[in-house]
């Protein structure tokens, strides 16, 4: 769980901006700016970009352990793995739109499938997760075709944040099965 924990802390670095001079718009520009060529503090976002995506990876054979036997519990673990090489390889090739297509179906596929094995309470977290990446992303290919200064920005951050938390929220349901029984 220290591995996701990593993973969300790093992914979640985009909130530096609110911190840092970047020059990217909070309300037009999309996350990926942050670490596109020319765009002050990039090498500090693509870093956090890399460490975010090795520690996904990394993070998947013990979710694997710690998740029950059956094909859709593996499909979730692997879903973090694929995301977070994916997440690697964004840092590594900033700004690539079929990377930022595959890391939206990989998460949508993870999320997906803890639909399919969450137990009832867990579920409906499970499934509000889903449909704010969904629909987050549907509102950034909308977004996306009438062109830029159009919001994207917000729309971006909010689908990042969902991420994150629906990853945190995944962390904790696995963390919260291994606990000790309290008399």
């Amino acid at each position: 769980m220290t591995l996701v924990g990593l993973g969300v802390l790093a992914y979640s670095a985009w909130l530096l901006e609110f911190f840092l001079p970047t020059g990217v718009s909070a309300l037009h520009d999309p996350i990926r700016e942050l670490t596109a060529e020319g765009t002050p503090y990039r090498d500090v976002f693509r870093a956090a970009a890399a460490v975010a995506g090795l520690a996904f990876v990394l993070a998947g054979p013990p979710l694997v352990r710690m998740a029950p036997v059956h094909w859709t519990a593996r499909m979730s673990s692997g879903a973090v793995s694929l995301f977070g090489a994916l997440v690697m390889v964004d840092a590594a090739y900033p700004m690539s739109p079929g990377v930022e297509l595959l890391m939206n179906l990989a998460f949508v596929v993870g999320a997906g499938s803890l639909v399919l094995w969450w137990p009832e309470g867990w579920r409906t977290v499970a499934i509000a997760g889903l449909t704010a990446v969904l629909a987050t992303w549907l509102a950034m290919l909308v977004l996306m075709l009438l062109g830029p200064g159009h919001f994207l920005g917000i729309v971006s951050r909010v689908q990042a944040l969902a991420r994150a938390i629906l990853l945190a929220i995944g962390a904790a349901y696995l963390y919260r099965g291994h606990l000790p029984r309290v008399p």
